[in-house]
């Protein structure tokens, strides 16, 4: 998709962090621009930010996980912008995982989010997307740990994640043949609100957890959210997602250093065949 001015795009998880971020780099590529977060207040302050830089950026209140929701946030980029070409399921929470405690409630809000809500994102705009033709273009939000589960573990997140890039890539081979590009966004550490994803955890989910500060989990969390704010720039993300979005670029990373583990991941894999093979 080489020709984006005038284009519009729809970014769930748009009040903050990679998702404001992206929006950002589109209006100022001359993009029109959906926001769609489920936290108003913080929504209203980023299209607040954005007012000015793009030809028009508006933003909806949307829970991505209730696809109801996502259908409603779509009628309303639809009457503002006629078209949408570039749709972004960024949305994602984050919450740690492990063998003593596994909370069915943990899993399920983490999945509903990371997983349905892409879902939700891809079953409502596709059909919109193909029936006009134009240039379009979906990018997916997954992570490294969607590669590597590595500090993590058996968690929720890396277990969402892992899903995303599956989803993104047999996505991208349905629909190559239509001219829709697909990329799946695996990022490391981004300076992002990640950490503190049980802010919007809703209460059909159960009451809100934490791990006691203590706990072998507490310090583990504790790393992450350490990890995360000498993370990467959102900027930065966003600026490699415009040229993966121009040059149709299926994966999106932004650590390259993280290469090293991918290997080793993959030779574990291909070292199991060997042994396959020679059985």
């Amino acid at each position: 998709m080489r020709e984006i001015t005038g284009k519009a795009a729809f970014v769930t998880g748009g009040a903050s962090g990679i998702g404001l971020a992206l929006g950002r780099a589109f209006a100022e590529a001359g993009m029109k621009v959906m926001l769609a977060d489920i936290e108003p207040d913080q929504l209203a302050s980023a299209v607040g930010t954005l007012q000015g830089i793009g030809p028009e950026v508006h933003g909806i209140v949307c829970d991505v996980a209730d696809p109801g929701s996502v259908d409603r946030a779509a009628k309303v980029a639809y009457d503002a912008f006629g078209r949408i070409h570039v749709v972004c399921n960024n949305a994602g929470v984050a919450t740690s995982g492990g063998i003593d405690n596994i909370s069915l409630e943990e899993w399920r809000w983490v999945l509903d989010v990371n997983v349905m809500g892409v879902l939700h994102g891809i079953r409502t705009f596709l059909p919109h997307i193909r029936a006009h033709g134009e240039g379009r273009h979906i990018v997916n939000t997954a992570s490294m740990a969607g590669m590597l589960s590595g500090a993590l573990g058996f968690s929720p997140y890396s277990a969402s994640k892992f899903a995303v890039v599956s989803m993104s890539e047999g996505l991208a081979i349905q629909l190559k043949p239509l001219g829709i590009g697909v990329s799946v966004l695996c990022p490391g550490f981004v300076r992002t609100r990640i950490m503190e994803s049980q802010r919007n955890r809703p209460k059909r989910y159960g009451p809100r957890w934490a791990p006691e500060p203590q706990s072998p989990e507490g310090a583990i969390v504790a790393k992450l959210s350490e990890l995360v704010q000498s993370g990467l720039d959102p900027s930065d993300v966003a600026r490699r997602v415009l040229t993966a979005i121009r040059n149709d670029e299926l994966y999106v990373f932004t650590h390259p250093e993280r290469r090293p583990e991918v290997e080793a991941r993959f030779a574990a894999i291909l070292a199991a065949f060997d042994k396959a093979a020679s059985r």
